[in-house]
């Protein structure tokens, strides 16, 4: 049986603080009427929405433009048994002013892979909830 004390609930700004921490996380979003998770990596820009990097081309692009999403990232360590969770929803949409493009060139995310033509993701962090596990026992 697990202590439920272990549990904490994170406000959205412990959340954005621990989100800026990390380089990877996963969007979830709804391909052919079906889940889909995809890893990617990121960054939280200036208004606190989640940035992601990819090709116009790509699939997840035409999925998710528009659309209602999941942004999932953690941080876990299994020799303490302790870690956190966040996840942002919100509406993405493909950046499409020059400027902003521009200046999230400068300063967004970079692909961790080669990209052909590529384009940025915005997610609006309009919901923002996150937990974290700071050690949990097992009793008998």
């Amino acid at each position: 049986m697990l202590e439920n004390d272990a549990i904490r609930i994170l406000d959205r700004l412990e959340c954005l603080r621990l989100l800026a921490k990390v380089p990877l996380g996963r969007v979830v979003y709804t391909r052919q009427a079906l889940p889909a998770v995809l890893p990617v990596n990121f960054a939280l820009d200036e208004d606190d929405s989640v940035v992601l990097y990819t090709s116009a081309a790509s699939d997840l692009v035409h999925a998710i433009d528009g659309a209602v999403v999941a942004f999932e990232a953690d941080e876990f360590s299994a020799a303490t048994r302790s870690g956190w969770s966040v996840v942002v929803t919100g509406r993405a949409g493909v950046v499409a002013e020059p400027a902003e493009h521009e200046r999230l060139s400068q300063s967004g995310p970079h692909s961790w892979m080669p990209v052909r033509d590529g384009v940025f993701v915005r997610i609006e962090s309009e919901l923002v909830t996150g937990r974290e596990i700071t050690g949990t026992r097992t009793t008998g």
